[in-house]
């Protein structure tokens, strides 16, 4: 795995309608070339067409947010089974920060995160021809949403701040990951 590179985008809203799951849209959109990992706001829309969660598209269920905090990351590897590692890592980070926030009614059930019994987080994991991509949503605001749903604004937590710990953190770990590799001797 290369160095992984993270940028937070602040200079306006990008709205996420599901299609930026394809191989070298964050290098189009923001010229990190490699694996990377970017986070942005914007409105979530995500039609039944462009949904790649077949649970999702089976149960007729449509993402809709007026305003997400939106985590995209792209990793040049072949497995998708690391990618989905590499997934439920990123939002273990986001959710260990939100507990130390304070948000004692935080509940995790799989890659899906939960305040008040609301969801708060939507994401998924897929491939391109080149590389494993995955998208991760947190609400900040929630009127408007199909289903019970809870957002940052409600935790008074900043998303570009949040964004910042989140990337950090999971730069460290990548950076830890690589160490733990390469120091060990052969047996």
């Amino acid at each position: 795995m290369l160095s992984l590179q993270t940028h937070i985008y602040k200079e306006g809203l990008i709205p996420y309608d599901g299609t930026p799951l394809e191989a070298h849209w964050i290098y189009k959109k923001f010229d990190l070339l490699g694996d990377a990992l970017v986070a942005f706001q914007g409105p979530a829309q995500v039609e039944l067409s462009h949904m790649v969660d077949l649970e999702d598209v089976k149960n007729q269920a449509p993402i809709y947010s007026p305003q997400m905090l939106h985590f995209l990351a792209e990793w040049f590897i072949d497995s998708l089974d690391l990618g989905i590692l590499l997934q439920n890592r990123l939002i273990g980070i986001a959710y260990e920060r939100l507990w130390e926030k304070g948000g004692r009614d935080l509940t995790r059930r799989g890659n899906d995160l939960f305040y008040d019994k609301r969801k708060l987080s939507v994401s998924i994991a897929t491939r391109s021809p080149l590389s494993v991509l995955v998208h991760f949503g947190i609400n900040v605001e929630t009127h408007g949403t199909p289903i019970p749903t809870a957002g940052l604004k409600e935790l008074w937590v900043d998303p570009f701040d949040f964004a910042q710990e989140v990337l950090e953190k999971f730069q460290q770990d990548i950076q830890g990951f690589k160490k733990s590799r390469v120091k060990v001797l052969p047996r």
